[in-house]
């Protein structure tokens, strides 16, 4: 019997910085080290010390406190985002995989079309007319988010229906619908996993930029996002400011990259030695 592969060190990080990730996130629906809209007048713009380890901005208030609150609203809004593109594009790629002909051509064509502007213009321009607020901007990106997925997932139904196994289920009479739903839909579960990571690290710089503009979570609820637009006139003064959001950010998007570049080296068939 062969030993199983070990996993990707790619995956184990990336699920490791996950999974603090998410921690973090689920924590602050509890506790923070200090309420992240209190605010105090004495401890404006203070250092970063024992009881303010990542410092103070120009209100008084913690910064820890608003990063790890933060961390909550990035994700709330990524999944939210991913869920929807999911939801929506999946269903879409697998129509028009299995109809063909003008249906897929007709969703196809509408991927490219939003596929021809960059994703985060579309979140502006969507945000902008609905509104600022954290709803509007899990639609402004899910509606980016929904094209992707149904690439991926028309991509692989194609595939999957030149397979012996789907040929014989046509020959039993089996409908197309009842085809896709039995034999297709569960054989894209690794391809839209490994999207789905991928899309969420882009969905976090999505919010934070929507956030940076005043387009996305509104005050008093922390964002890292506006976090760093409050920052960008008191870097010299005031360096956590904007250096430990950005890291926040920065160390998400490189968790949910490297697990999406884990899932794709451990359950993409192309990668197993032997196939």
């Amino acid at each position: 019997m062969r030993a199983r592969a070990p996993l990707p060190p790619a995956l184990v990080a990336g699920a490791a910085i996950c999974a603090l990730v998410a921690a973090l996130a689920l924590i602050s629906l509890v506790w923070t080290p200090y309420p992240a809209q209190a605010m105090g007048v004495a401890g404006q713009l203070a250092a970063p010390t024992p009881s303010h380890p990542f410092g103070s901005d120009p209100f008084g208030r913690d910064v820890l406190s608003m990063v790890i609150g933060g961390t909550r609203n990035a994700l709330a809004v990524a999944l939210a985002a991913c869920a929807i593109g999911v939801g929506v594009g999946a269903p879409l790629g697998l129509l028009a995989a299995a109809r063909g002909g003008m249906v897929g051509e007709a969703v196809m064509r509408a991927s490219d079309m939003v596929f021809a502007f960059p994703a985060l213009l579309i979140a502006v321009l969507l945000s902008a007319v609905l509104g600022p607020g954290a709803s509007n901007a899990v639609i402004a990106i899910g509606v980016f988010n929904v094209p992707v997925f149904a690439k991926v997932a028309r991509g692989a139904a194609l595939t999957l229906w030149a397979q012996d196994y789907v040929l014989a289920a046509r020959l039993a009479g089996k409908s197309r619908w009842r085809i896709s739903l039995e034999h297709i839909a569960p054989n894209l579960m690794n391809g839209l996993v490994i999207q789905g990571a991928i899309q969420l690290s882009l969905a976090v710089v999505a919010d934070a930029g929507l956030s940076y503009v005043g387009l996305g979570v509104q005050p008093p609820a922390p964002s890292w996002g506006r976090m760093l637009a409050d920052a960008q006139t008191l870097y010299a003064a005031a360096p956590w400011l904007a250096l430990f959001p950005g890291g926040a950010i920065v160390l998400t998007v490189l968790g949910f990259s490297l697990l999406g570049d884990g899932l794709r080296e451990r359950l993409d068939p192309r990668n197993q030695e032997g196939v």
